[in-house]
């Protein structure tokens, strides 16, 4: 699935605030991006159609919820880019971006340790 640079800011306040009723999502929107009604509510179709949003109705007014979690939105995100852009090679984009970028030590720590684990556990898979 993929979400718009729109879309993720409609579905950041849906996760930031599960069960937001539309009158809210178009006030919170018209002040932070000075979006119309009628953009907010076609954004807010357009993610319920994509399955990213289910909504309630609640006497005469629709109630948001996020369908999917954040975490997951951002690896279909992620890994969309990877294969569109990288062909699929996960170590090309960690190669391309510290070409432009330094890490803080922190970030390198995090990925040592992420390869670590992901090399452990393709050791435990070789050895089933």
């Amino acid at each position: 699935m993929t979400i718009t640079e729109a879309e993720w800011a409609v579905m950041e306040l849906c996760w930031e605030r599960p069960g937001i009723g539309g009158r809210d999502f178009v006030e919170a929107l018209s002040k932070s991006r000075g979006w119309s009604r009628s953009t907010t509510l076609t954004l807010l179709r357009r993610l319920e159609d994509k399955g990213a949003l289910r909504t309630v109705e609640l006497s005469r007014s629709r109630v948001y919820y996020p369908a999917i979690e954040r975490d997951e939105a951002a690896m279909s995100e992620t890994s969309e880019l990877i294969e569109r852009v990288y062909r699929g090679s996960l170590s090309q984009l960690v190669s391309t971006f510290t070409k432009k970028q330094a890490l803080p030590r922190e970030e390198i720590d995090e990925l040592y340790a992420t390869l670590q684990r992901m090399e452990d556990e393709a050791r435990e898979e070789e050895g089933r």
